[in-house]
């Protein structure tokens, strides 16, 4: 089961960081490659514990459907979001934001199971880990422009 930390450091606090990424318009906005988008559930504002939100995508050149729920939240400094249905297996995202001098380190971990056995495990080596490190990152260095540039 393939385990992707990412951390990244944001000059604004873990306040502004936290609710950055648990907001899904922004969300929306940090993944405009795939353009990803929210069709149900919570589809607009902060989510919160219990909520649940379906992201349709397009990844692979495929429009995909994948709803997460937020299974834990402790504000500011954690929240967790669990695949219910999509494309995974399994997937489990841990969302860390730890206070430092001059701004925050957010910490992505993102663990998931893919589907189909072996050949899953076959295209998580050949090509699916590596598209979610830059999923990721990419994802969090939006986050980070958002966040520093806010007045």
């Amino acid at each position: 089961m393939p385990v992707i930390e990412h951390q990244q450091f944001i000059k604004a606090p873990a306040g502004v960081c936290f609710d950055l990424a648990r907001n899904v318009d922004i969300h929306t906005q940090t993944t405009s490659k795939t353009k990803e988008r929210a069709v149900g559930g919570v589809t607009e504002g902060l989510l919160e514990q219990g909520d649940s939100v379906t992201w349709e995508a397009i990844h692979f050149g495929i429009k995909q459907r994948l709803t997460a729920k937020v299974t834990v939240m402790e504000k500011p400094h954690k929240f967790v979001d669990i695949m219910v249905k999509g494309a995974f297996q399994s997937f489990v995202h841990t969302h860390q934001f730890i206070e430092e001098a001059g701004g925050t380190i957010m910490i992505d971990t993102f663990q998931y199971k893919s589907p189909f056995g072996l050949i899953g495990v076959a295209a998580d080596k050949l090509f699916l880990e590596k598209y979610m490190r830059v999923f990721i990152i990419s994802r969090a260095k939006e986050l980070k422009k958002i966040a520093e540039n806010m007045d």
